[in-house]
């Protein structure tokens, strides 16, 4: 009779425990088998990494190159380090003095190549910041250097410099006569407001004062309307650099209620389905150019190359799976069109992969050249009390929101947005973009250069069709050919609509020039038989080897 009372006991036991079981087991299905989609492994393998750095000769030939390439290598090395000083000298010297000093800075000259590279890279090739002038689709820099601009302001010019000058002295004049007054809303906010709730098809609009706060009131938002804590993100997603969103490397917190899941995978779906956490799904439309990766980087080009690529009628029927189960679900869907509003469709990615959000949230150049981050939602969401318990309230409110100068450029964004010209613009947008990025991709295979762009309308990724150790050289060559680009390098090329055929194709031949320069001074040579693959191997024997080597040390 006990044992039977045991088993019995057991039999309950188990079934109490097989339900969480399963979720957790559905839960570990849907994450990415990188580390992008396993925030604590990356924690751990980051905290594991050793610093190390290469010498001359593995600097020159850290994949085997034979004594002639790498030769031809050291000699581009330094004709490339000193043609960049003579043409960007003071630039240099400028952004050298500034940058122990401003930890921003500190830290992207430290992180445009991997690190192995990064101490010898930083001495030859310092990074150039200064600029002092604008105009069109070009930069001036403090040497009287012209660059055509590629980095985009993180995706804030879309219209070209000047446009965005005219922007600003139009919204001082009109704001002049309020100023910086705040906590009084300037006239054009009206039509601001009714603007954004038209293009994003939603009921009531906040405003703030970056993306990376408009999306932590988004969050905030739906878990105080659906009671629950847990928020899903893909793999490789960014969406800003607080805690709950950026799980992973480069946030010292755990967040305890994030969930990064696969991208474009039916286990994230069934997770969606069956758990009852989950307040609300976050996505960023960019990953559709490449998903469950993270924004690229060539600090993370130590090793073989980088693929991209947009199916935009397989993003918009899986946009249209997670909306469907978050309907369901009752969980909110939340379209972070930070860096993606307006730069994709008139009415933005959710025009162009045909999904409505709940909530969605916009920034960068909605601000008309100034910082600004706005949520759009549905009623119900946007409501940051409850009638019937006037205690119960989600309190946000920044100094400098709705700030006059922001609104005033945001209402001449907008006066664009609804224009002649803008109609122009949005209906040749995608085509321009695409012929554009196939007419290089042209060119390079033709010339049998192992480099290809992938683009997402305005916003391109430099990708790379050979395996080798060195493809975070070429953002050097780029600059020497006359491009300017972010701290990112290759990883990110941002247009802006001024440029007309005839300026793209003067970047066109700066990017084959520097190309064919890449290839020329032997960067490219790889062994027979090389793979992206032989190179990670190798990089991780480099890693343990520097692991050991500094415990033997210590001991």
């Amino acid at each position: 009779m006990a044992s039977l009372t045991f088993l019995a006991a057991a039999t309950v036991a188990a079934a109490a425990s097989a339900g969480p079981l399963r979720a957790r087991l559905a839960l570990s299905r849907a994450k990415q088998p990188s580390l992008a989609g396993h925030a604590r492994l990356a924690r751990l393998v980051a905290r594991c990494v050793p610093a190390y750095e290469y010498d001359d000769a593995l600097f020159f030939g850290v994949d085997g190159a034979p004594g002639p390439v790498t030769d031809r290598r050291r000699a581009a090395f330094a004709a490339l380090s000193a043609t960049l000083h003579e043409r960007h000298g003071r630039t240099m010297r400028l952004t050298a003095e500034l940058t122990p000093a401003l930890a921003d800075l500190a830290f992207t000259s430290a992180y445009r190549v991997p690190f192995p590279f990064s101490h010898r890279v930083r001495e030859a090739l310092p990074a150039a910041v200064f600029a002092d002038a604008a105009d069109g689709v070009t930069l001036t820099d403090l040497d009287g250097q012209e660059l055509y601009d590629v980095a985009g302001s993180y995706g804030v010019n879309l219209l070209g410099a000047d446009r965005y000058k005219a922007f600003i002295r139009r919204a001082a004049a009109r704001a002049d006569g309020l100023g910086a007054t705040l906590g009084f809303y300037h006239p054009v906010t009206l039509a601001n407001v009714d603007d954004l709730c038209r293009i994003s098809g939603l009921d009531a609009v906040s405003f703030h004062m970056s993306g990376t706060e408009a999306v932590m009131q988004a969050v905030r938002l739906a878990r105080y309307h659906t009671g629950r804590r847990k928020l899903v993100r893909f793999a490789g997603a960014y969406h800003g650099w607080w805690g709950d969103v950026q799980p992973g490397i480069g946030n010292p917190d755990r967040a305890r209620d994030t969930y990064t899941l696969r991208d474009m995978d039916a286990a994230s779906l069934a997770v969606l389905a069956r758990r009852h956490d989950i307040a609300c799904v976050l996505v960023n439309p960019l990953q559709a150019l490449h998903p469950n990766r993270g924004a690229p980087s060539d600090s993370a080009l130590a090793a073989g190359g980088r693929r991209a690529g947009v199916d935009r009628a397989a993003y918009s029927a899986w946009l249209a799976q997670v909306r469907d189960v978050c309907t369901r679900r009752g969980i909110v869907l939340i379209v972070d069109e930070v860096f993606t509003g307006f730069r994709l469709a008139r009415g933005g990615a959710q025009e162009y992969f045909g999904v409505r959000a709940d909530m969605v949230t916009y920034g960068k150049t909605l601000g008309g050249g100034f910082p600004v981050g706005v949520v759009c939602g549905r009623a119900a969401l946007m409501k940051r009390y409850r009638d019937d318990r006037p205690a119960d309230i989600c309190f946000a409110r920044g100094t400098f929101n709705a700030h006059p100068y922001v609104m005033a450029a945001m209402r001449e964004f907008l006066d664009w947005h609804a224009s002649d010209e803008a109609d122009a613009a949005y209906a040749a947008l995608d085509a321009t973009w695409a012929q554009r990025a196939e007419q290089l991709n042209v060119r390079l295979a033709d010339e049998a250069l192992p480099v290809r762009v992938s683009a997402l309308s305005t916003i391109w990724t430099v990708d790379y069709c050979a395996p080798s150790r060195y493809h975070w050289m070429f953002q050097y060559y780029l600059r020497a050919a006359g491009l300017a680009l972010s701290w990112v390098g290759s990883g990110r090329l941002v247009f802006s609509l001024a440029y007309d055929d005839a300026s793209f194709a003067a970047v066109a031949d700066r990017f084959v020039a520097a190309a064919r320069a890449m290839r020329d001074g032997g960067w490219w040579w790889h062994a027979p038989g090389a793979t992206d693959r032989g190179d990670r191997r190798a990089i991780l024997r480099e890693m343990i080897a520097a692991r050991f080597g500094q415990a033997r040390a210590r001991r």
